[in-house]
C-alpha cells in the first residue's frame, strides 16, 4: 500500500525538476546565445515479488515472467540542446559576432582571470585598456596574435586580444616612390602658351611621413606635339620653400631635368596673316604676295627691317610665344633662319614632351635633341636634404597624358601613385586609428586615416567532441567537464569546417515557447496525477484503518 504513496512522492519531485528547468528556460528566453535544457524521466529500481521461471518439457508446464513491482521515477538526464542555434538579431554593432556553425558547435575563448571559459555570446567592447572583453562580465576574449613583423597571424596559445594598444594606435608612414600624370594637354591653353605656363602641383611625403609640394611648369615650343614640363620649385608643407633652384646650391639638373646644349626650342616654317614668303626668292613680303613691302631679317637686331627702317618682330611674323621672346631676349635662345625655316636654340635644363602629330598620344620625355626618350622622369628627392635616408626618389610618368583639342582648356593631372593601380608608390602620412573591423574569420582589422590597414589579432573558436557534456556555470558561460573533452590552449580557426563569423548580428536564445508551454501543461498534468495517487493511497489507508472499528 505505501509503495504506491512512494512512487507518488518520486513523480511529485521528478515533475517538479521539469517545471524548474522549464521555468528557467522561459525566464532566458530573451538571453543572448542561452541554450534551452531538458529533462529525461527514467524509472527506478524494482521490487522482485517472484524470479521468473524457464518452461519444463517434462512436466509441460510453461515459463512464468518475473513479478516485479516500481518504486517511482527519478531524473535520469537533463539534456542541454547546445548544438542548436538560436535566431539572428541584427544590431548593427561591429563588436557583436555571431557564430555559424557548419558542421561542429563552436565557442568563443573568453578568460575571467584565472581560467578559460567558453561561451556563444558574442556581445563584445573595447574596455578601457583596449582589450576585447565581455560587455556584460568583462571577461577578456582571447585569439592569436599579429606578428609585429610580418603581419601573419601566429596560431599558437591563445592569449587576450588587445586590440588598441600603443603599438597599432599609429600606421608607419612611407615615402612616395611613384608618380604619374593624365589627362589632356592643349596647344591652344593659354596657360600652356602664357609665359609662366601651366602650373602643376604634386604634393608627397617623405619617409617620416611629412609632405611636400613640388611646382611644375607645362609650356609650348610652339612646335605641335612638343611641350616642356619645368621643376620650379619644391615647398614645405607650411608653404615655406624647400627647394629653389635659382637660389639652391644643387643644381636643377640634379634634381630634375637634364642640361641640353644648344636644343631646339621651336621650329617655325609658317608666317602669320599679313606677311608673305616666296618659295622662289626666298624673300619675306608685307602682305599676302610679293607685290608688298619686301622686308629683311637682321640678325643682329633679331628681328625683320625694311629699307624705310621699319621693324617686324619674330612674334609678328612668325607668332612665336612671349615665352620664347623672352628667352631670346635674355640671351637664353638665340634665333636662325634659314630658307624660310626659323628654328631657335638654346641651352635649356628641362624635359620635353613629345606627341604623337597624327593621334595626340604620348611618345617619350627626354633631354631635348636626345634620341632616348622614356616615359618616365625621375624627381631625384635623395639629392635634398640633410638626411639623404629621409626621401625616395620619385618615378613620374607622362604615359597617359595625351595632346588634343579640348577647347582651348587642358586638364593635365598630377598624381602620386602607379599609373596602373594609383596606389602603388602612393606614399603615406603617419596613420592615426580610426577604425576597427572583424571578418568572416575572425581576423581583426585596424583602419587608419593614412588609409592603411593592418592585421591585430583573430579570434580564435574552440570545439569540442561532445559539446553537450559542458557544464554551465552562469553569465553565459561554460567551462569542460570529463564528459565533453579538453581544450589544448590552442584553438582552432572557424572556418576550418566551413563556419564563419557575422559582425554586427548576435544569437538568440534557442527557447521555443510553444514546446515549453507544451511540455508545462504536459508536466502539470503530470504532477496533478501523482498527488491524486497519493490521495488515492491515502484513502485506502483510511478504509484499512476503519476496519478495526
Amino acid at each position: 500500500m505505501m509503495r504506491s504513496m512512494y512512487s507518488a512522492v518520486s513523480g511529485l519531485k521528478t515533475h517538479q525538476t521539469k517545471m524548474d528547468v522549464i521555468g528557467n528556460n522561459i525566464a532566458n528566453v530573451n538571453t543572448v546565445a542561452f541554450k534551452s535544457s531538458s529533462v529525461v524521466f527514467q524509472d527506478v529500481l524494482y521490487q522482485l515479488s517472484s524470479n521468473a521461471s524457464g518452461a519444463n518439457a517434462t512436466t509441460g508446464v510453461g515459463g512464468v515472467n518475473a513479478k516485479q513491482i516500481g518504486l517511482g521515477v527519478t531524473t535520469g538526464a537533463t539534456n542541454l540542446s547546445i548544438t542548436t542555434s538560436g535566431a539572428a538579431e541584427t544590431t548593427g554593432n561591429p563588436f557583436d559576432i555571431r557564430l555559424s556553425d557548419q558542421s561542429t558547435t563552436n565557442f568563443f575563448i573568453v578568460n575571467n582571470g584565472s581560467e578559460n571559459l567558453f561561451t556563444r555570446s558574442g556581445s563584445f567592447y573595447v574596455d578601457g585598456a583596449g582589450n576585447l572583453c565581455m560587455t556584460s562580465t568583462g571577461y577578456t576574449v582571447m585569439g592569436w596574435q599579429a606578428d609585429p613583423d610580418t603581419g601573419e597571424i601566429r596560431k599558437d596559445t591563445v592569449t587576450a586580444l588587445r586590440v588598441m594598444q600603443s603599438s597599432n594606435l599609429t600606421s608607419a608612414a612611407e615615402a612616395t616612390t611613384r608618380a604619374n600624370v593624365s589627362g589632356v594637354l592643349d596647344k591652344n591653353d593659354s596657360d600652356v602658351m602664357s609665359d609662366t605656363g601651366l602650373i602643376k602641383t604634386l604634393t608627397f611625403y617623405d619617409n617620416l611621413g611629412y609632405s611636400y609640394t613640388a611646382r611644375f611648369a607645362i609650356k609650348a615650343t610652339g612646335t605641335d606635339g612638343s611641350y616642356t614640363v619645368e621643376l620650379q620649385s619644391i615647398l614645405n608643407s607650411d608653404g615655406t620653400t624647400f627647394y629653389d633652384p635659382e637660389t639652391s646650391n644643387i643644381p636643377l639638373d640634379d634634381v630634375f631635368g637634364i642640361e641640353t646644349q644648344d636644343a631646339t626650342l621651336g621650329t617655325y616654317d609658317e608666317v602669320q596673316s599679313g606677311f608673305y614668303y616666296d618659295t622662289a626668292s626666298g624673300n619675306y613680303y608685307v602682305g599676302s604676295d610679293n607685290t608688298g613691302t619686301q622686308i629683311t631679317w637682321d640678325p643682329g637686331q633679331g628681328m625683320f627691317t625694311d629699307v624705310g627702317g621699319g621693324t617686324y618682330t619674330l612674334k609678328q611674323v612668325f607668332g612665336i610665344s612671349d615665352a620664347m621672346v623672352e628667352k631670346i631676349a635674355d640671351g637664353e635662345a638665340t634665333p636662325n633662319l634659314t630658307n624660310g625655316v626659323l628654328t631657335i636654340t638654346g641651352d635649356v635644363v628641362d624635359y620635353s614632351l613629345q606627341f604623337s602629330t597624327s593621334d595626340g598620344t604620348f611618345i617619350g620625355i627626354g633631354g631635348r635633341g636626345s634620341a632616348n626618350m622614356t616615359s618616365t622622369v625621375s624627381l631625384n628627392m635623395s639629392s635634398l636634404g640633410n638626411n639623404p635616408t629621409q626621401f625616395e626618389d620619385i618615378v613620374i610618368d607622362f604615359s597617359t597624358l595625351i595632346d588634343s583639342n579640348n577647347g582651348g582648356k587642358s586638364t593635365a593631372v598630377m598624381e602620386t601613385g602607379d599609373v596602373s593601380d594609383g596606389t602603388t608608390g602612393k606614399g603615406k602620412k603617419l596613420g592615426a586609428l580610426i577604425g576597427l573591423s572583424i571578418d568572416n574569420n575572425g581576423v581583426i582589422t585596424g583602419t587608419y586615416d593614412n588609409g592603411n590597414t593592418e592585421t591585430l589579432g583573430q579570434i580564435a573558436v574552440a570545439q569540442f567532441a561532445n559539446a553537450s557534456g559542458l557544464e554551465k556555470v552562469g553569465d553565459n558561460c561554460y567551462k569542460t567537464t570529463l564528459n565533453s573533452g579538453e581544450f589544448d590552449g590552442i584553438g582552432v580557426e572557424i572556418s576550418a569546417d566551413g563556419s564563419s563569423m557575422s559582425s554586427g548580428e548576435l544569437e538568440m536564445s534557442n527557447v521555443d515557447l510553444s514546446t515549453e508551454f507544451t511540455q508545462m501543461i504536459i508536466t502539470q498534468r503530470g504532477f496533478q496525477a501523482n498527488s491524486r495517487v497519493i490521495t488515492t493511497s491515502d484513502t485506502l489507508l483510511e478504509e484499512l484503518v476503519n476496519l478495526k472499528r
